[in-house]
């Protein structure tokens, strides 16, 4: 029995090796399209254990998070992240819509990508200075939990397959509820119970949809559209999204999802 194991142990790892250490490519483009492949593979495997881990358990840190910590320690700031995992039952319905009416009206119908939605915003782009984003709640989930922030066509290469990938692996309430705990509202808040608490001294459950539309008004930029000081622009938008949750009939639309 241990010889057996031993020789298939063998075999395998014999396996692995010529996967990663080819016997003979004699052309350049062998070489290039080997390198590609493997790195393509190592990649994917990178993501994916993350991904299916974090298909059920909570995330502890985000690559986001990460990157502020990190952006401050530089800068000699000091730099605290609060944050407070929640499941999506423990999250107001309001809230859930909030978001959704703000960021993603389409999320539960789309892939993880909104082709229409990048397709109105390029045309807008072109015509205006102010930059308009095409992003879903699925693509903002994948760049906050995986990626970096910044204007980045690489991160934008990487962002497309991963969220793909992530509305494959993850259903749509698993896919709003990190969303919803991984999210900047704040200077170093992550995550709407830890928001609510912040903000409204009160649990994510308990929000109304006053509460949850001003929080989501703050999602484009949060160090600018500020929760606790809300200007006419963000009132505004404030507005707005709690007639877009009437609109896209309120609770009824989270059962869709």
């Amino acid at each position: 029995m241990a010889k057996r194991k031993s020789r298939f142990l063998s075999s395998l790892l014999k396996k692995v090796g010529l996967f990663f250490i080819p016997r003979k490519i004699r052309a350049k483009s062998g070489w290039l399209w080997f390198g590609f492949s493997r790195l393509f593979t190592v990649g994917g495997v990178f993501f994916l254990v993350p991904m299916m881990l974090f298909s059920v358990l909570p995330v502890p840190y985000s690559a986001y998070m990460v990157q502020k910590k990190v952006e401050n320690v530089l800068q000699g700031k000091t730099y605290n992240i609060k944050k407070d995992w929640v499941s999506l039952d423990e999250i107001s319905w309001q809230m859930q819509m909030a978001v959704i009416a703000s960021e993603d009206q389409k999320f539960e119908s789309h892939f993880g990508i909104d082709l229409q939605a990048i397709e109105t915003a390029l045309k807008l782009n072109a015509k205006s200075k102010k930059v308009r984003g095409g992003s879903t709640i699925s693509q903002q989930t994948v760049k906050n939990m995986f990626l970096w922030h910044g204007p980045s066509w690489v991160r934008k290469g990487i962002e497309a397959p991963l969220t793909i990938l992530v509305e494959y692996v993850w259903t749509k309430p698993r896919i709003l509820e990190v969303y919803l705990n991984i999210a900047e509202f704040g200077y170093g808040i992550f995550g709407v119970e830890a928001a609510a608490q912040h903000f409204f001294k009160k649990s994510a459950k308990n929000l109304n949809l006053q509460e949850a539309a001003l929080l989501a008004a703050s999602l484009p930029n949060p160090n600018l559209f500020k929760v606790d000081k809300p200007g006419p622009t963000m009132r505004k938008r404030q507005a707005w999204i709690m007639r877009q949750v009437s609109q896209l009939d309120g609770k009824n639309y989270l059962d869709k999802l």
